[in-house]
């Protein structure tokens, strides 16, 4: 088993500075991967993070090193190393593990300027079952059996006037789990009998969705589009 360190750092509104910040000091030997360019498809009418098809991402994880027998480190902020974490599940390679902390977490030293990455031969093998789409929960609102969680900060769930959110507010009847907070699951949430997570762009749900992983609830699912198509969609909100 060989060991790959995947740098995920990003910044919402400022695409270059994930790069940035992995050229000015990164983990010795990691790879580089950017949320807005390779581990999303480009913005559209299914939100600002689609994901990326099994061919383009197949591309960065083999441009990245990732293959078979690879184990990756992932490491970033705001959901960027849980988001490769998702997606690399979500092609079939279960070799991931993310770094808690990010990089401010590592005791070693840190290089500077790109890396000479051996190329690998990453092959997708897609998953079903691990994501919903806006039509599917759509339908499903008021389902008891259905319980949405938002990733999203408090104030953005609440619907309050934010720089991001065009249509401020919320899935009706989400449950509120911020990203930001590391405790431990509830319980009763653990306790739902079907779970889906979602945030702003389908990239910051993943940090939930990793905590949920780790408590016993893999089958916890994904909805892709999260906030950025729903609003788009013209679909159902609450606030407040």
């Amino acid at each position: 088993m060989r060991y790959q360190f995947v740098d995920c750092r990003w910044e919402l509104g400022n695409p270059a500075r994930g790069r940035e910040l992995y050229l000015a000091g990164h983990i010795p030997g990691a790879s580089f991967l950017d949320v807005d360019e390779d581990l999303a498809a480009p913005p559209g009418e299914r939100g600002r993070h689609p994901l990326p098809d099994a061919g383009d991402f197949a591309s960065a994880a083999s441009r990245a090193g990732i293959e078979d027998g690879v184990f990756v480190v992932a490491y970033g902020v705001a959901g960027g190393a849980e988001r490769l974490w998702w997606l690399l599940r979500h092609f079939g390679h279960d070799e991931v593990a993310v770094l808690r902390g990010g990089i401010e977490d590592w005791r070693g030293p840190l290089r500077a300027d790109p890396e000479k990455i051996e190329a690998a031969s990453f092959v997708p093998r897609p998953r079903e079952g691990d994501t919903i789409e806006a039509e599917e929960l759509a339908a499903r609102l008021g389902d008891s059996a259905l319980l949405v969680l938002d990733a999203r900060v408090p104030e953005r769930f609440r619907g309050e006037p934010n720089p991001i959110d065009r249509v401020p507010g919320r899935i009706p009847g989400a449950r509120n789990l911020p990203h930001t907070d590391r405790g431990p699951i509830p319980e009763d949430v653990l306790a739902a009998e079907e779970i889906v997570a979602y945030c702003g762009s389908g990239v910051t749900a993943c940090v939930p969705l990793l905590a949920l992983a780790e408590a016993g609830r893999p089958d916890a699912k994904l909805y892709p589009g999260s906030w950025s198509e729903w609003e788009g969609l013209g679909l159902p909100l609450e606030r407040g």
